[in-house]
């Protein structure tokens, strides 16, 4: 790429920079930049002011137009040659002159400005004319109409517009005499410009590699309107092979690609970057992905990844219902699930042996540690089911473990409690109304897991850092709270005793204490209470 650079102008004239141009295989064509189409034109009023002289200054005819050619030097930077100028640019407004193209081999030259009685630039129409290959080998001029006020009028050649572009081929054949042609209201007349010069580059590729998506996007829409096949496929094997930063540019892409319409336009190579033909891809994947991290090893990763999928997963979760297949999704995580209790179950059986104490510390640790890994998995998919209002299966799950429960007193608190942070997950769930398990897994809820969660309290409250003792204790006591009176008067008056004996050691669940009280012993006097008000009105009504 090399630039135009314009010299500074005297009073009245316009300054332009910056103009990009390409390499093609007769010289080089002029693509005008955004400064060309869009920057105002600023008059410069302390140079207008004179100075004054003894003499007074001649006067001038009432029409006449000051014109001072400005000197454009152009380069190509891949090389110390300079490149003679086979295209020119020139800018001027309605109001002076019509356009011309002047025919200087060191680059173009720039319509002066009218001096006095003139009016304000910045609302004049501007015109812009260009010229494609060698100089005066035009034969076809192409106008467009910016929908800005833009005129710009490219100078061509008929037989490169219809080799390369189907929509000038068909216009040229429908008037084979045709010497101009018009094209209104261009909503993007600088990717027009370029468009056209690509027509005259052998090397696209190399041109399209120096531009940003977004710009390759908009050369993309002009290309198919023209009917420019070889810049279409070359603006996708673009798209195709570049980086798509951030969410907001591949919205852009897949829009823009999915709209294109026409015969032998490949877009599937764009697409399958963010869309698969096989159907069961999601499926299996996720559960590849949930399967390597349940039986990950490393600490840090497998946090991470726990994490992160949770939080994607959480994203598909809000999608509409249709648009998820959540039993086939939950099947899968209950699979998980079940593999992960039967491994938790034989852990504990053999920590429970009475043989286990006597093997070495490295394997002890070994089982500690899987006891530990296997209840984190269980708690991060009861996150996920949770998360898809799919847990209550879980909760009967978790309940019906007796056999686990019998063996979680057999082990020292330093290798069950991770067990007892799922009890009181799946209480706090309850509590919060996130899952609803019937009655009867309620009742088998507290009756299997409340005891051993009770008896590791303490350490949980000094030794887990991640263990919120008043949010656990709330969603005890809403639990309990759930079943009937009788149930309820049950299991707090069991509670009461063991308080009584270990006091902070133990879940304080006063609140729902003081909630059963009431129920049990202020509610059925405040109602016959309220009966024997009403029995009483009903008599006294008799009466009258």
């Amino acid at each position: 790429m090399g630039d135009i650079r314009l010299n500074r102008v005297d009073q009245g004239q316009t300054k332009i920079k910056n103009v990009p141009i390409a390499v093609t295989p007769e010289g080089f064509w002029c693509c005008p930049s955004p400064v060309v189409f869009q920057k105002s034109h600023k008059p410069q009023n302390p140079l207008n002011k004179t100075k004054p002289s003894s003499s007074p200054p001649q006067p001038q005819p009432k029409n006449s137009v000051q014109k001072k050619p400005v000197p454009v030097q152009v380069t190509e930077r891949r090389g110390s040659a300079s490149v003679s100028a086979s295209s020119r640019l020139v800018v001027s407004d309605d109001q002076q002159c019509s356009i011309g193209l002047e025919r200087a081999s060191a680059g173009t030259s720039l319509a002066g400005e009218r001096v006095s009685s003139r009016p304000k630039i910045e609302t004049m129409p501007r015109k812009v004319a260009i010229e494609f290959g060698e100089p005066g080998t035009c034969d076809m001029k192409v106008v467009l109409l910016g929908k800005q006020g833009f005129s710009v009028k490219l100078s061509v050649h008929r037989d490169v517009l219809i080799e390369k572009s189907s929509f000038f081929s068909e216009k040229f054949s429908e008037q084979s005499d045709l010497s101009s042609l018009q094209i209104g209201d261009c909503e993007d007349v600088e990717i027009y410009v370029e468009a056209v010069g690509l027509m005259y580059c052998k090397e696209m590729k190399q041109r399209l590699m120096k531009q940003n998506v977004s710009r390759i996007l908009r050369i993309l829409k002009v290309a198919e309107f023209l009917g420019f096949s070889s810049c279409v496929q070359s603006c996708l094997e673009y798209l195709e092979a570049v980086p798509w930063v951030g969410d907001e540019e591949e919205e852009k892409v897949v829009s823009t690609v999915l709209q294109l319409q026409g015969e032998g336009i490949g877009i599937n190579p764009v697409l399958k970057r963010v869309s698969s033909d096989v159907s069961n891809v999601p499926k299996d994947t996720l559960s590849h992905i949930i399967e390597l991290v349940l039986k990950s090893n490393e600490e840090k990763g497998r946090r991470e990844m726990k994490s992160i999928v949770l939080k994607l997963l959480r994203e598909n979760n809000s999608l509409p219902s249709y648009a998820r297949s959540t039993d086939t999704c939950n099947d899968m995580i209950y699979r998980s699930c079940r593999s992960c209790l039967d491994s938790l179950l034989s852990l504990f059986k053999q920590a429970a042996e009475p043989t286990f104490a006597e093997k070495p510390s490295n394997e002890r640790d070994l089982v500690v540690k899987h006891i530990a890994l296997e209840a984190d998995n269980l708690s991060w998919l009861l996150d996920i089911l949770v998360d898809k209002q799919g847990a209550d299966e879980f909760a009967l799950l978790w309940a019906n473990q007796q056999e686990l429960a019998v063996l979680h007193a057999n082990l020292p608190i330093v290798s069950r409690y991770h067990v007892s942070c799922i009890s009181g997950r799946l209480f706090v769930c309850i509590g919060r109304g996130e899952l609803l398990p019937s009655k009867e897994t309620r009742q088998l809820l507290l009756q299997t897991w409340l005891q051993p969660l009770m008896n590791d309290y303490n350490w949980l409250q000094h030794g887990c850092r991640s263990f919120d003792r008043k949010l656990v204790e709330e969603g005890i006591g809403r639990t309990i709270l759930t079943l009937p009176l009788e149930d309820q008067q049950s299991i707090l008056l069991s509670w009461v005793g063991s308080f009584l004996k270990t006091g902070d050691s133990c879940p304080n669940l006063q609140r729902a204490f003081e909630v059963w009280w009431r129920r049990t012993f202020i509610r059925p006097y405040v109602e016959n209470q309220g009966n024997a008000v009403s029995d009483s009105s009903t008599v006294s009504k008799k009466d009258e």
